[in-house]
């Protein structure tokens, strides 16, 4: 596998999959991998929904504003905050952001192991919230945060630009 600086560096969005099936058990340790993440008061407010059903994909797709991307992958991973679990210990903070920081380091880990792995995936936030819930029959306590479609990459992007440090970096001493 490939050492963590090498994996944030090498990590690509990847639009296009390969017409091969993910193995759930190989999705399972994606998801265990992604736990490993850190969050507020350890809460751990996320919560993962692994598609491979066709139809619901393609439900997926509907609500998304990048149908093909969502319903050609061979699976698509719903990741969604837990907003009561935050908000118990933290408020109104833990409830409209922390567990949505939490959620994201949890899906920033999910798509480095998956390229660790060999897979490629992309993160999608355009989508119609209410739709995804209603595809998935949510609770009212978990709010989806993003869709993440995986599968082994049938293209290989060149890296993106990366704005220069000056201009994200300041350094206080």
């Amino acid at each position: 596998m490939k050492d963590v600086l090498r994996a944030i560096r090498e990590r690509r969005s990847i639009r296009r999959f390969l017409p091969k099936p993910v193995p759930e058990d190989l999705v399972v340790s994606l998801v265990e991998l992604a736990c490993w993440a850190p969050s507020a008061g350890n809460l751990q407010p996320w919560y993962f929904f692994a598609v491979f059903n066709r139809q619901v994909k393609d439900a997926l797709g509907e609500a998304s504003a990048d149908y093909d991307l969502i319903a050609q992958a061979p699976v698509v991973i719903v990741v969604c905050a837990d907003q009561e679990r935050s908000a118990v210990v933290y408020e109104e903070r833990g409830y409209h952001l922390y567990c949505l920081q939490d959620t994201a380091a949890a899906i920033t880990l999910l798509l480095l192991a998956a390229s660790a792995y060999g897979l490629g995936g992309c993160w999608v936030g355009a989508f119609d919230e209410g739709m995804v819930r209603r595809i998935l029959s949510l609770p009212f306590n978990l709010r989806p945060v993003a869709m993440v479609p995986l599968g082994y990459p049938a293209e290989r992007p060149s890296p993106p630009p990366r704005r220069p440090l000056p201009e994200v970096l300041r350094i206080i001493k």
